[in-house]
């Protein structure tokens, strides 16, 4: 079985990455063989993760990018295409989430904000990836949404509406790349102890409400995400194409 999550020669590229469940994923496929690209918006966050990734004996590089910037994703891809050129992996993992509170109160600014990253930037990231894995004859793409695409969470009204949106572009754009050879799936994660989700954790009634819908009664840590994202990229997922999965304790059950 260990040969299936074998991920020697391919090159992956984590979005988020400098922290919390994209540090972990990014870490998680460099130890099955994958030469990682640590990406995030600020260099010395990814270049913390890269060096421990080396450190430990795996392959990897940092290549700063926000994704809420078109011109900083086709710097990277071009960045890529002159370093490798190829790119086999995508992890989906930046998001921003501004505003937390009552829906009628959100600015634009937090509405805006929130969806350029999280909807434009997971759509022209995964379309220049796409591009490339259809040229090269295949690749994968996980993105990480969130139960709150499924379930909107309280007082993160904007931040659920472009999770749910994830959950549809994975869909939409496993359709019309299957024939590629492209296969693209998302991870759905719970509650999980991050710095991106100390909002939820800092707020006692939020904590309460989630902790009081998971029946096995505990939040997730980040490396707990990391091993689902490890199956969906690897020959284990071969036949696996447009399922989104939820890691969230039974949550949403």
């Amino acid at each position: 079985m260990s040969d299936l999550f074998n991920l020697n020669g391919k090159i992956a590229l984590v979005t988020g990455a400098s922290r919390g469940i994209g540090e972990e994923i990014a870490k998680c496929l460099a130890r099955h063989g994958a030469h990682v690209i640590v990406s995030s918006r600020k260099l010395d966050g990814c270049q913390a993760v890269a060096d421990a990734i080396t450190q430990a004996g795996g392959s990897a590089e940092a290549l700063p990018c926000h994704i809420g910037e078109m011109e900083q994703i086709t710097t990277l891809m071009e960045e890529i295409d002159s370093r490798h050129g190829r790119l086999d992996i995508l992890i989906n993992n930046a998001a921003t989430n501004p505003y937390y509170g009552h829906i009628l109160d959100t600015t634009e600014a937090a509405f805006q904000k929130t969806v350029d990253v999280n909807i434009r930037g997971y759509f022209f990231m995964s379309v220049e990836a796409g591009k490339r894995m259809k040229a090269q004859g295949g690749g994968s793409i996980v993105n990480t949404a969130s139960v709150n695409g499924l379930r909107p969470g309280p007082k993160q009204g904007i931040y659920s509406i472009t999770k749910a949106a994830v959950i549809s572009m994975t869909k939409t754009f496993a359709t019309e790349c299957a024939p590629h050879g492209i296969r693209v799936n998302a991870l759905l994660p719970g509650l999980t102890k991050t710095k991106f989700a100390g909002a939820l954790f800092t707020n006692e009634d939020a904590y309460e409400h989630f902790m009081g819908s998971i029946p096995m009664g505990r939040h997730a840590e980040p490396q707990e995400m990391a091993g689902t994202v490890l199956y969906l990229v690897s020959d284990a997922a071969s036949y696996v194409t447009g399922e989104c999965i939820v890691v969230d304790g039974g949550y949403t059950l």
